[in-house]
């Protein structure tokens, strides 16, 4: 039997309802076609009230630790956000600044944004690979970019990003095994 795979699914938007909600909520759904996963989803609209004031992360309350606790421990992790400013969000930023610095190493990152169209596709590799590089995860080597073409309303339409989360998917399962393999041999050793 093969071991269930714990997915958590980071949406940077602050907005509801969302593209970028939208788009990793379709990559994790890609992933739990292909493999026995838990998925959970964490939605800044959510806990951006509560994470905004916070200055340290003892600060924080309960609930928006928990999803801390969540991303820390997952086996993938699914991270999206919208352009902003030729950027992720800052709100964004600011949840993975309490992140442990050493937490996420060698852990798959499947990279994913949302822009208003394909000049803000170079927000993966510009912003949000030297972002996971730093806490030297293993940010995985296909990322998904979707622009407002992509999508009717708040739902994914095109068949050419249907396919690129499918590659990214495909290239990312064998990564998830072996990094959740040696979560487990660091845990029972």
């Amino acid at each position: 039997m093969t071991a269930r795979y714990r997915i958590v699914a980071v949406s940077g938007s602050l907005h509801e309802p969302s593209k970028t909600t939208a788009l990793v909520r379709a990559i994790a759904a890609a992933v739990a076609e292909r493999a026995e996963v838990d998925v959970e989803l964490i939605e800044l609209t959510a806990i951006g009230p509560a994470l905004a004031g916070a200055l340290r992360r003892d600060h924080l309350p309960a609930d928006v630790e928990e999803q801390l606790v969540a991303i820390e421990a997952a086996d993938l992790l699914i991270v999206g956000s919208p352009v902003y400013r030729a950027s992720f969000t800052g709100l964004f930023k600011h949840l993975f600044d309490f992140v442990g610095q050493y937490a996420l190493a060698g852990k798959p990152v499947l990279l994913a944004a949302t822009g208003g169209g394909e000049r803000h596709a170079l927000i993966i590799e510009h912003q949000l690979r030297p972002l996971f590089s730093f806490f030297q995860a293993l940010t995985l080597p296909v990322g998904v970019y979707a622009s407002d073409s992509d999508f009717d309303g708040h739902t994914v339409t095109s068949d050419l990003l249907r396919s690129r989360i499918s590659l990214a998917v495909e290239r990312a399962l064998p990564l998830i095994g072996y990094a959740a393999s040696r979560r487990a041999e660091v845990l029972a050793g």
